[in-house]
Protein backbone atom coordinates (compact mmCIF):
# COMPACT_ATOMS: atom_id res chain seq x y z
CA UNK A 1 0.00 0.00 0.00
CA UNK A 2 0.91 3.84 0.00
CA UNK A 3 3.36 4.65 2.37
CA UNK A 4 4.56 1.04 3.80
CA UNK A 5 8.05 1.37 3.60
CA UNK A 6 10.41 -1.78 2.08
CA UNK A 7 12.08 -3.95 4.48
CA UNK A 8 16.01 -3.35 4.65
CA UNK A 9 18.49 -6.27 5.59
CA UNK A 10 21.58 -4.20 5.10
CA UNK A 11 23.50 -2.28 2.34
CA UNK A 12 25.78 -3.12 -0.26
CA UNK A 13 29.46 -1.33 0.02
CA UNK A 14 31.73 -1.87 -2.59
CA UNK A 15 35.60 -0.61 -2.75
CA UNK A 16 35.75 2.79 -3.71
CA UNK A 17 38.58 1.34 -6.36
CA UNK A 18 35.82 -1.04 -7.62
CA UNK A 19 35.56 -0.59 -11.18
CA UNK A 20 31.57 0.22 -12.40
CA UNK A 21 29.45 -2.84 -12.99
CA UNK A 22 26.56 -2.71 -16.02
CA UNK A 23 23.46 -4.59 -15.85
CA UNK A 24 20.87 -4.48 -18.74
CA UNK A 25 17.34 -5.12 -17.76
CA UNK A 26 14.88 -5.45 -20.79
CA UNK A 27 11.54 -4.87 -19.92
CA UNK A 28 9.82 -7.69 -21.79
CA UNK A 29 6.38 -7.23 -22.38
CA UNK A 30 3.26 -7.35 -24.65
CA UNK A 31 2.26 -4.38 -26.68
CA UNK A 32 -0.16 -1.62 -25.94
CA UNK A 33 -1.35 1.72 -26.43
CA UNK A 34 0.26 3.81 -23.48
CA UNK A 35 -1.90 6.41 -23.72
CA UNK A 36 -5.04 4.11 -23.64
CA UNK A 37 -6.77 2.17 -20.43
CA UNK A 38 -5.53 -0.82 -19.24
CA UNK A 39 -7.43 -3.79 -21.47
CA UNK A 40 -7.07 -7.66 -20.71
CA UNK A 41 -6.87 -7.88 -24.94
CA UNK A 42 -4.26 -6.43 -25.34
CA UNK A 43 -2.07 -9.69 -25.74
CA UNK A 44 0.13 -9.23 -28.79
CA UNK A 45 4.01 -10.08 -28.98
CA UNK A 46 5.22 -9.16 -32.58
CA UNK A 47 7.86 -6.96 -31.60
CA UNK A 48 9.64 -10.14 -29.90
CA UNK A 49 10.43 -11.10 -33.35
CA UNK A 50 12.57 -8.28 -33.38
CA UNK A 51 14.59 -8.51 -30.61
CA UNK A 52 17.96 -9.83 -31.83
CA UNK A 53 18.09 -6.00 -32.70
CA UNK A 54 19.30 -5.06 -29.32
CA UNK A 55 20.81 -8.50 -28.26
CA UNK A 56 23.15 -8.28 -31.58
CA UNK A 57 24.40 -5.06 -30.27
CA UNK A 58 24.93 -6.67 -26.10
CA UNK A 59 26.74 -9.69 -28.17
CA UNK A 60 29.60 -7.53 -29.30
CA UNK A 61 29.74 -6.20 -26.06
CA UNK A 62 29.79 -9.18 -24.17
CA UNK A 63 26.97 -7.98 -22.03
CA UNK A 64 24.54 -10.28 -20.75
CA UNK A 65 21.42 -8.76 -20.84
CA UNK A 66 18.71 -9.96 -18.43
CA UNK A 67 15.12 -9.91 -20.01
CA UNK A 68 12.43 -9.82 -17.43
CA UNK A 69 9.55 -11.73 -19.05
CA UNK A 70 5.71 -11.01 -19.06
CA UNK A 71 2.92 -13.24 -18.89
CA UNK A 72 1.93 -13.00 -22.47
CA UNK A 73 5.79 -13.23 -23.54
CA UNK A 74 6.81 -16.72 -21.49
CA UNK A 75 2.98 -18.08 -22.55
CA UNK A 76 3.24 -18.03 -26.45
CA UNK A 77 5.86 -19.49 -28.54
CA UNK A 78 5.80 -16.24 -30.91
CA UNK A 79 6.97 -14.35 -27.74
CA UNK A 80 9.73 -16.26 -26.50
CA UNK A 81 11.40 -18.33 -29.33
CA UNK A 82 14.18 -16.02 -29.73
CA UNK A 83 14.56 -15.99 -26.22
CA UNK A 84 15.23 -19.37 -25.71
CA UNK A 85 17.97 -19.52 -28.22
CA UNK A 86 19.62 -16.38 -26.70
CA UNK A 87 18.99 -18.22 -22.97
CA UNK A 88 20.37 -21.71 -24.31
CA UNK A 89 23.34 -20.35 -25.63
CA UNK A 90 24.32 -18.10 -22.54
CA UNK A 91 23.45 -15.04 -23.76
CA UNK A 92 21.10 -13.73 -21.67
CA UNK A 93 19.46 -14.14 -18.20
CA UNK A 94 15.81 -14.96 -17.68
CA UNK A 95 13.43 -13.18 -15.59
CA UNK A 96 9.67 -12.51 -13.93
CA UNK A 97 8.31 -9.19 -14.71
CA UNK A 98 4.56 -9.32 -13.66
CA UNK A 99 1.70 -7.15 -15.35
CA UNK A 100 -1.40 -7.88 -13.38
CA UNK A 101 -3.92 -6.82 -15.61
CA UNK A 102 -2.74 -10.05 -18.31
CA UNK A 103 -1.10 -12.31 -15.99
CA UNK A 104 -3.83 -14.76 -14.26
CA UNK A 105 -5.70 -14.84 -12.32
CA UNK A 106 -8.02 -12.55 -13.68
CA UNK A 107 -10.25 -11.54 -10.73
CA UNK A 108 -9.59 -7.97 -9.64
CA UNK A 109 -10.93 -4.87 -11.88
CA UNK A 110 -9.08 -3.58 -14.19
CA UNK A 111 -7.54 0.01 -13.64
CA UNK A 112 -4.77 2.21 -12.87
CA UNK A 113 -4.06 1.59 -9.16
CA UNK A 114 -4.66 -1.82 -9.68
CA UNK A 115 -2.12 -2.01 -12.04
CA UNK A 116 0.36 -1.89 -9.40
CA UNK A 117 0.88 -5.39 -7.93
CA UNK A 118 1.55 -3.91 -4.64
CA UNK A 119 -1.99 -2.41 -4.45
CA UNK A 120 -3.91 -5.98 -4.65
CA UNK A 121 -4.39 -8.05 -1.86
CA UNK A 122 -1.01 -10.84 -0.90
CA UNK A 123 -3.09 -13.79 -1.67
CA UNK A 124 -3.56 -12.69 -5.29
CA UNK A 125 -0.04 -11.54 -5.60
CA UNK A 126 0.94 -14.61 -4.80
CA UNK A 127 -1.22 -16.54 -7.41
CA UNK A 128 0.08 -14.55 -10.18
CA UNK A 129 3.41 -14.06 -9.25
CA UNK A 130 3.62 -17.79 -8.97
CA UNK A 131 1.41 -18.71 -12.39
CA UNK A 132 3.97 -16.23 -13.86
CA UNK A 133 7.05 -18.03 -12.57
CA UNK A 134 5.57 -21.83 -13.30
CA UNK A 135 4.83 -20.35 -17.01
CA UNK A 136 8.88 -19.27 -17.48
CA UNK A 137 9.98 -21.85 -15.57
CA UNK A 138 7.93 -24.61 -18.74
CA UNK A 139 8.78 -22.26 -21.18
CA UNK A 140 12.85 -22.00 -20.59
CA UNK A 141 13.49 -25.28 -18.13
CA UNK A 142 14.52 -23.00 -15.05
CA UNK A 143 12.76 -21.05 -12.13
CA UNK A 144 13.32 -17.25 -12.55
CA UNK A 145 14.72 -16.15 -9.68
CA UNK A 146 15.20 -12.61 -10.70
CA UNK A 147 11.94 -10.24 -10.46
CA UNK A 148 11.08 -6.56 -11.72
CA UNK A 149 7.24 -5.47 -11.24
CA UNK A 150 5.22 -3.85 -13.73
CA UNK A 151 4.67 -0.16 -13.53
CA UNK A 152 7.52 -0.46 -10.35
CA UNK A 153 4.55 -1.62 -8.25
CA UNK A 154 6.77 -2.81 -5.49
CA UNK A 155 5.61 -3.07 -1.89
CA UNK A 156 6.47 -4.76 1.37
CA UNK A 157 3.47 -7.24 0.38
CA UNK A 158 5.52 -8.25 -2.68
CA UNK A 159 8.73 -8.61 -1.26
CA UNK A 160 7.11 -10.88 1.14
CA UNK A 161 5.41 -13.29 -1.94
CA UNK A 162 8.74 -12.67 -3.74
CA UNK A 163 10.83 -14.12 -0.83
CA UNK A 164 8.70 -17.09 -0.03
CA UNK A 165 8.86 -18.26 -4.06
CA UNK A 166 13.05 -18.18 -3.98
CA UNK A 167 13.14 -14.76 -5.77
CA UNK A 168 16.85 -14.02 -4.97
CA UNK A 169 16.72 -10.07 -6.79
CA UNK A 170 14.41 -7.72 -7.27
CA UNK A 171 14.93 -4.71 -9.79
CA UNK A 172 11.61 -2.50 -9.07
CA UNK A 173 13.15 0.29 -6.89
CA UNK A 174 13.08 3.54 -9.01
CA UNK A 175 15.40 6.46 -7.07
CA UNK A 176 14.00 9.48 -6.80
CA UNK A 177 9.99 9.14 -8.45
CA UNK A 178 7.04 9.14 -7.11
CA UNK A 179 4.14 7.41 -8.42
CA UNK A 180 1.43 8.20 -5.55
CA UNK A 181 -0.50 10.56 -7.58
CA UNK A 182 -1.31 8.03 -9.76
CA UNK A 183 -2.28 4.91 -6.94
CA UNK A 184 1.62 4.17 -7.03
CA UNK A 185 4.21 3.16 -4.56
CA UNK A 186 7.00 6.01 -3.64
CA UNK A 187 11.03 5.79 -4.16
CA UNK A 188 11.68 9.35 -3.39
CA UNK A 189 13.65 8.70 -0.47
CA UNK A 190 15.68 6.00 -2.52
CA UNK A 191 19.12 6.31 -4.34
CA UNK A 192 20.99 3.99 -6.13
CA UNK A 193 22.84 1.84 -3.97
CA UNK A 194 22.18 -2.05 -4.03
CA UNK A 195 20.72 -3.36 -0.27
CA UNK A 196 18.66 -6.30 0.64
CA UNK A 197 15.11 -6.73 1.23
CA UNK A 198 15.59 -10.12 3.13
CA UNK A 199 19.08 -11.71 4.50
CA UNK A 200 18.86 -13.44 1.46
CA UNK A 201 16.75 -11.55 -1.49
CA UNK A 202 18.90 -8.44 -2.81
CA UNK A 203 17.35 -5.33 -4.20
CA UNK A 204 19.80 -3.76 -7.43
CA UNK A 205 17.49 -0.27 -8.07
CA UNK A 206 17.01 1.14 -11.47
CA UNK A 207 19.94 4.01 -12.25
CA UNK A 208 17.59 7.56 -11.97
CA UNK A 209 19.06 10.28 -10.17
CA UNK A 210 19.97 14.13 -10.72
CA UNK A 211 22.97 15.79 -12.89
CA UNK A 212 23.59 19.11 -12.68
CA UNK A 213 25.36 21.66 -10.30
CA UNK A 214 22.06 21.48 -7.61
CA UNK A 215 21.87 17.43 -7.80
CA UNK A 216 22.82 17.31 -4.01
CA UNK A 217 18.98 19.31 -3.19
CA UNK A 218 17.98 17.68 -6.04
CA UNK A 219 14.77 16.08 -4.45
CA UNK A 220 13.28 18.54 -2.54
CA UNK A 221 13.95 21.23 -5.38
CA UNK A 222 12.16 19.01 -8.25
CA UNK A 223 9.17 18.61 -5.68
CA UNK A 224 8.89 22.62 -5.56
CA UNK A 225 9.61 22.78 -9.08
CA UNK A 226 7.43 20.05 -10.22
CA UNK A 227 4.47 21.87 -7.98
CA UNK A 228 1.28 22.84 -10.09
CA UNK A 229 1.97 26.62 -9.65
CA UNK A 230 5.19 26.31 -10.64
CA UNK A 231 4.53 23.71 -13.83
CA UNK A 232 2.57 26.58 -15.18
CA UNK A 233 5.87 28.30 -15.80
CA UNK A 234 7.51 25.29 -17.08
CA UNK A 235 10.18 25.30 -14.12
CA UNK A 236 11.46 21.66 -14.50
CA UNK A 237 12.43 22.49 -18.15
CA UNK A 238 14.19 25.77 -16.90
CA UNK A 239 16.58 24.10 -14.54
CA UNK A 240 16.91 21.33 -17.01
CA UNK A 241 17.94 23.83 -20.20
CA UNK A 242 20.19 25.92 -17.75
CA UNK A 243 22.30 22.78 -15.99
CA UNK A 244 20.88 23.65 -12.93
CA UNK A 245 19.27 20.05 -12.62
CA UNK A 246 18.03 16.93 -14.85
CA UNK A 247 16.13 13.71 -13.07
CA UNK A 248 17.86 11.19 -15.34
CA UNK A 249 17.22 7.46 -16.14
CA UNK A 250 19.61 5.32 -17.16
CA UNK A 251 17.44 4.80 -20.50
CA UNK A 252 17.51 5.14 -24.33
CA UNK A 253 14.06 5.89 -24.04
CA UNK A 254 13.36 9.39 -23.40
CA UNK A 255 16.90 10.53 -22.67
CA UNK A 256 19.56 11.49 -24.97
CA UNK A 257 22.85 9.82 -25.49
CA UNK A 258 24.62 12.76 -24.00
CA UNK A 259 22.23 12.98 -21.28
CA UNK A 260 22.78 9.03 -20.27
CA UNK A 261 26.89 9.57 -20.58
CA UNK A 262 26.42 12.85 -18.27
CA UNK A 263 24.31 10.48 -15.82
CA UNK A 264 27.05 7.59 -15.35
CA UNK A 265 29.99 10.20 -15.49
CA UNK A 266 28.32 11.99 -12.18
CA UNK A 267 27.27 8.83 -10.34
CA UNK A 268 30.53 7.25 -11.00
CA UNK A 269 32.83 10.38 -9.35
CA UNK A 270 29.72 10.44 -6.08
CA UNK A 271 30.77 6.88 -5.70
CA UNK A 272 28.05 4.91 -7.40
CA UNK A 273 29.52 1.11 -9.00
CA UNK A 274 26.12 -0.36 -10.03
CA UNK A 275 24.30 1.05 -13.21
CA UNK A 276 21.09 -0.63 -14.55
CA UNK A 277 20.32 0.24 -18.35
CA UNK A 278 16.96 -0.41 -18.84
CA UNK A 279 14.18 -0.26 -21.47
CA UNK A 280 10.73 -1.94 -22.90
CA UNK A 281 11.02 -4.51 -25.30
CA UNK A 282 8.42 -3.23 -27.76
CA UNK A 283 11.00 -0.73 -28.74
CA UNK A 284 12.70 -2.34 -30.71
CA UNK A 285 9.96 -2.33 -33.59
CA UNK A 286 8.57 1.56 -34.24
CA UNK A 287 4.75 2.22 -33.56
CA UNK A 288 4.74 0.86 -29.97
CA UNK A 289 5.81 2.64 -27.35
CA UNK A 290 6.03 6.89 -27.32
CA UNK A 291 9.78 6.72 -28.01
CA UNK A 292 10.22 4.79 -30.64
CA UNK A 293 7.35 5.84 -33.46
CA UNK A 294 9.73 6.07 -36.79
CA UNK A 295 12.00 3.79 -37.89
CA UNK A 296 14.47 6.67 -37.53
CA UNK A 297 13.43 6.81 -33.73
CA UNK A 298 14.51 3.34 -34.08
CA UNK A 299 18.10 4.36 -35.12
CA UNK A 300 18.31 6.75 -32.49
CA UNK A 301 17.41 4.07 -29.87
CA UNK A 302 20.01 1.64 -30.92
CA UNK A 303 22.52 3.95 -31.80
CA UNK A 304 21.95 5.35 -28.44
CA UNK A 305 22.42 2.00 -26.69
CA UNK A 306 25.76 1.18 -28.52
CA UNK A 307 27.30 4.11 -28.33
CA UNK A 308 26.24 4.07 -24.63
CA UNK A 309 27.54 0.92 -24.17
CA UNK A 310 30.88 2.03 -25.55
CA UNK A 311 31.00 4.48 -23.25
CA UNK A 312 30.57 2.56 -19.85
CA UNK A 313 32.96 -0.07 -21.07
CA UNK A 314 35.58 1.43 -22.79
CA UNK A 315 35.61 5.74 -21.16
CA UNK A 316 34.31 4.47 -17.73
CA UNK A 317 36.28 1.76 -17.54
CA UNK A 318 33.55 -0.02 -16.43
CA UNK A 319 32.74 -3.80 -16.66
CA UNK A 320 29.36 -5.89 -17.81
CA UNK A 321 27.89 -8.22 -14.90
CA UNK A 322 24.69 -9.82 -14.28
CA UNK A 323 22.18 -9.85 -11.40
CA UNK A 324 23.15 -13.05 -9.82
CA UNK A 325 26.63 -12.57 -10.07
CA UNK A 326 26.54 -9.66 -8.49
CA UNK A 327 24.09 -10.98 -5.88
CA UNK A 328 26.71 -13.57 -5.35
CA UNK A 329 29.52 -11.27 -4.98
CA UNK A 330 27.22 -9.04 -2.65
CA UNK A 331 26.68 -12.07 -0.03
CA UNK A 332 30.36 -12.84 -0.18
CA UNK A 333 30.98 -9.71 1.26
CA UNK A 334 28.25 -10.09 4.35
CA UNK A 335 29.33 -13.43 4.50
CA UNK A 336 25.86 -14.79 4.37
CA UNK A 337 24.98 -17.98 2.85
CA UNK A 338 23.53 -18.23 -0.44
Amino acid sequence: MIGDRLPFAGGVTLPAASRPQLFVVIDTEEEFDWSAPFSRANTSVSAMAHIGRAQSIFDRFGIKPTYVIDYPVAASAEGSERLREFWHDGRCSIGAHLHPWVTPPLTEDVNGPNSFASNLPETLQLEKIRELSITIENRFDARPTIFKAGRYGLGPSTVRVLDELGYQVDMSVTPRLDFTDIGGPTFTDFDTSPFFLTERMLEIPCTVDFAGWLRRAGTSLHRIASSSLLQKFRALGVLRRSGMLNRIMLSPEGNTLDELCELATVLTAAGCRTFTLTFHSPSVEPGHTPYVRTTADLDGFLNAIERFCDFFLSDLGGIPTTPSAFRTQALAARSLPS
